[in-house]
């Protein structure tokens, strides 16, 4: 399974995304997240503060951040669904008329096969993950957003890849510094999306997690 690279528009940020397939090969252009990387704001370490609330991201999955998707009916969890998962089968829920009912994925977190039924007890085999987790961006400057930037944040195919559920629980919050994919294989790409998500949004990183994408980056 490989990600879907995105690249959020810095000049209409709380308007589209644009999302493009990386081209066919294992090798990653590295070279502009280098650049983005080496632009990035710095801290000494991470702060955590204390009113981070996952609600101040708007209602987990909105329909419509997303301009090329906005008004199809299915949350952004559909959407990412849809994108991800491969020999998919679907059906019409009240508000989304294509959404997923099986498919499956390798989770580019562990490189294992997990297979999605959609249901409350089993559907949570495949989670969605913010690769720039949301408590992390708080504490990192989202803090200080508007509700309609972080709403879209929140949402942004560019910050988000389904998964296996147990890599999802294990990461959390955690930067780069303290969690990576297991697959090694995976964390080029990893690196990619946190930098490029980091870049676009104005983001900090901290020092440990400048270092480890650093590496991660130069093993494309």
């Amino acid at each position: 399974m490989a990600l879907v690279v995105c690249t959020a528009l810095a000049a209409a940020v709380a308007a589209q995304t644009v999302c493009t397939r990386p081209a066919p090969g294992p090798r990653v252009d590295a070279r502009p997240a280098l650049a983005a990387l080496a632009a990035l704001a710095t801290v000494p370490a991470r702060t955590h503060r204390d009113d981070y609330d996952r609600a101040a991201f708007g209602p987990a999955w909105d329909d419509g951040s997303d301009a090329a998707l906005a008004g199809n009916g299915c949350d952004t969890r559909d959407d990412i669904l849809a994108r991800d998962l491969r020999d998919t089968t679907h059906v019409a829920t009240t508000a989304c008329p294509r959404a997923v009912a099986a498919g499956e994925m390798r989770s580019p977190y562990t490189g294992d096969r997990v297979d999605f039924r959609r249901g409350r007890e089993r559907g949570g085999t495949v989670q969605i993950d913010h690769i720039v987790p949301l408590a992390y961006a708080w504490d990192s400057g989202a803090h200080a957003w508007g509700a309609r930037l972080r709403l879209t944040f929140a949402n942004d195919p560019a910050n988000l890849v389904a998964v296996d559920g147990r890599s999802n629980q294990d990461k959390g919050d955690s930067p780069p510094a303290e969690w990576m994919p297991p697959n090694a294989g995976f964390r080029c790409r990893y690196a990619v999306q946190f930098v490029l998500v980091a870049s676009t949004y104005g983001l900090a990183v901290d020092e440990r997690s400048v270092a480890v994408l650093r590496d991660a980056l130069g093993q494309c």
